[in-house]
């Protein structure tokens, strides 16, 4: 790690327009929270001697503290330690100044992992992989919207190069691609800068929708940092020309919602693909992980969809799953075994939304791979490309539900450590309640005077 931080100091030293950086944890939503620090404290920040409080990791969607949290109260609202992942030091150019962001992560004072911290809960998953033998290579695809961020809903962007403002859905335009070439080109630029792994990019179902999606690499761990990097990305260069992006899950209520796809394999000592047995149907031991996460999911659901907006998402004929079920070459249903050559067979999951937290959601997925393969566990029978075969489980239809499966799950409590999954659970509340005292104006219009 010594020469890691010497190679870091000696890049800033090359950036002397960098006055400043942003050491930052991901928090349980996903969103980055931590301190503007001046440039010459990056030193102590990469040798882990900066302190943050472990109760930022668990703070409710507006940056709250969770009512009767004990990480709070009962602690004095302790510091944890402040470790620098080794993901390099990220260059920034959409701020007003250029900066960089330091990622960390949190540890108790003896150094060990701080188990509330979500990219620990991935790691402890990637170390039981490890123990087999077996590395996980994984890829995401992330949706999002451009909108214009003048208006209070979301409404279409206005194209720079017709002046007209997008009032259409346009799949796979490339004409939508090129005039918006110039943020998108910058998107790329950004990411190459941080080693993001950019691959295509189409325009989506959605007015403004974009998909972006991120090349595969053996590493589980970095690519769910590429997803998390990516959505903050994606926002700072949208506002610097003239946007705002929007990762909802269901930002538009009768137009495509923004998913976040995972696609998998698992490679051996020797580098084969154990999801390959050289047919098209795939390994027992893919059918096992597919069994594993068909298991799970639907104790997972609120890690998927997290939010009260996601369960917008989450409805039939939408390509958005609300059934267990999986089925080969086929994206009506929440497991799919892609097509094409056998040597890259792989498992697409299709639940989450791209409002998900991706250290979460890699775990999740993960973890309930490794319990199906451990135990043998049987997918049963694919659904048909027709939505022919047995009638499936459902996930949990609503916030308030997946919570209390989320909650009572005898599957996530093999996956996320206690503290991470009661944190968890008590932020979800603590949203939920506050979403239920606050009434819409539609609910007004509906019900003031009718009822």
């Amino acid at each position: 790690m010594s020469d890691a931080i010497a190679d870091v100091l000696s890049w800033l030293e090359s950036r002397s327009d960098i006055q400043s950086l942003r050491a930052a944890v991901c928090d349980l939503n996903g969103v980055m929270r931590g301190k503007r620090i001046p440039v010459e404290q990056a030193r102590k920040a990469l040798e882990g001697k900066l302190r943050m409080p472990y109760s930022l990791i668990g703070l409710d969607i507006w940056g709250e503290d969770i009512e009767g949290n004990s990480l709070v109260f009962s602690t004095g609202d302790a510091d944890g330690l402040c470790q620098w992942t080794g993901r390099g030091i990220l260059p920034v150019d959409w701020t007003a100044h250029p900066t960089a962001l330091v990622p960390l992560w949190l540890a108790d004072e003896s150094g060990a992992p701080y188990l509330g911290d979500p990219r620990r809960a991935l790691a402890r998953i990637l170390d039981r992989y490890k123990a087999l033998g077996l590395t996980p290579v994984a890829a995401t695809e992330l949706e999002f919207y451009l909108v214009d961020p003048q208006s209070q809903r979301p409404v279409g962007p206005v194209s720079p190069v017709t002046g007209r403002r997008l009032d259409s859905d346009a799949a796979l335009s490339i004409d939508e691609i090129d005039d918006f070439e110039a943020f998108i080109h910058d998107v790329y630029e950004a990411c190459r800068a941080q080693g993001i792994p950019v691959d295509t990019a189409i325009a989506e179902n959605g007015i403004g929708q974009f998909e972006i999606n991120l090349n595969h690499v053996a590493d589980a761990l970095r690519a769910a940092d590429d997803a998390v990097l990516f959505k903050r990305t994606v926002k700072g260069i949208a506002r610097k020309h003239g946007f705002a992006a929007c990762f909802m899950a269901k930002p538009y209520g009768d137009r495509a919602g923004n998913g976040f796809h995972v696609h998998f394999s698992l490679v051996d000592a020797e580098g084969r693909n154990v999801f390959d047995d050289g047919t098209d149907q795939g390994s027992q031991t893919m059918r096992h992980a597919v069994g594993g996460l068909l298991a799970a999911m639907a104790e997972s659901t609120l890690v998927f969809a997290p939010h009260f907006n996601s369960y917008r998402r989450l409805r039939p004929r939408s390509y958005a799953p609300t059934a267990v079920a999986w089925g080969y070459e086929n994206r009506m249903v929440a497991i799919r075994i892609p097509g094409g050559p056998a040597g890259a067979r792989r498992i697409e999951h299709r639940v989450s939304g791209a409002d998900a937290n991706p250290y979460l959601v890699l775990a999740a997925i993960l973890g309930a791979a490794l319990i199906g393969i451990e135990r043998q566990m049987s997918p049963g029978e694919p659904t048909g490309s027709d939505g022919q075969g047995a009638v499936p489980a459902k996930l949990p239809p609503d916030w308030a539900s997946a919570i209390a499966t989320f909650e009572s799950g005898t599957h996530v409590a093999e996956i996320f450590p206690a503290i991470l999954r009661d944190s968890f659970v008590a932020c979800k509340r603590q949203e939920l309640n506050t979403f239920a005292l606050n009434v819409s104006d539609f609910e007004i219009e509906t019900y003031l005077e009718s009822v």
